[in-house]
């Protein structure tokens, strides 16, 4: 098999999503750090048709986006399995691993950007293990412009995160029950568990959020998608926007 390397960026829910993707399959890779932003940049000068992580180059071929990377993994390595052979399972995975794509995944990546735009210090946490090519500390302390255009990127409003705040009970509720009718959860994981649980183990970073998501079934099956994933963000949110969040049983 050629040799892969997979271009992402420090914190990339998506892109521990496909990174544990490529382990479960025993796909060797070398993981490439870019900085947000100039990555698009980067990610162009490669060859790569769009400008987004995660973004996977195996011999020739370049895939980009954790649902189409999921895809051509399956192609080149279909064992272990990410999607189910039953057809009406495998409509039901990839109905879930849509909406994980879709909806809960931007929202996780609009919280930090949030946070992010109120205090950087959270920002080293979450590049453990990061080799950027700059002393991470460097990096957070000249990060403010990076930091403002990916906000603005990602729709990381006042108004966005509030709603997105208020949804995540909701969602939550969504991924338990799909974990109950054994879409997720399984005693292998999916292509949907890993797109889904990446964006909750995401969510867990934060202390306004961690203490409504623990002990769910989304809580294990996140700590199973994605047992390592670094940060800390200390409270942030006006406890208004938390306010239906935390009625929660």
């Amino acid at each position: 098999m050629a040799d892969a390397k997979l271009y992402v960026i420090p914190g990339s829910h998506p892109a521990l999503t496909v990174r544990r993707m490529l382990e479960l399959k025993g796909i060797p890779y070398k993981r490439i750090d870019l900085v947000p932003v100039v990555s698009k940049g980067v990610l162009r000068a490669l060859g790569f048709p769009g400008v987004t992580v995660p973004a996977l180059k195996i011999g020739e071929d370049r895939v980009q986006g954790s649902r189409e990377i999921a895809r051509e993994l399956e192609r080149i390595q279909p064992d272990p399995r990410l999607f189910p052979d039953d057809p009406e399972q495998l409509v039901a995975v990839e109905d879930a691993e849509r909406w994980g794509d879709q909806v809960l995944q931007p929202k996780a990546r609009r919280l930090p950007w949030w946070a992010l735009k109120r205090d950087r210090a959270p920002m080293a946490s979450y590049s453990e293990g990061a080799k950027l090519g700059v002393p991470v500390g460097l990096a957070v302390k000249t990060a403010a412009p990076i930091v403002a255009l990916s906000a603005k990127f990602n729709g990381a409003t006042d108004e966005a995160v509030r709603s997105d705040l208020a949804s995540l009970p909701a969602d939550l509720d969504r991924i338990d029950s799909w974990i109950a009718d054994g879409v997720l959860g399984g005693e292998r994981l999916n292509a949907a568990d890993l797109q889904i649980g990446t964006s909750v183990r995401l969510l867990t970073t934060f202390d306004d959020l961690r203490p409504q998501i623990e002990g769910r079934p989304a809580a294990e099956l996140a700590m199973r998608a994605a047992p390592d994933f670094p940060g800390h963000t200390p409270p942030v949110f006006p406890p208004e926007w938390l306010a239906g969040f935390n009625s929660q049983p």
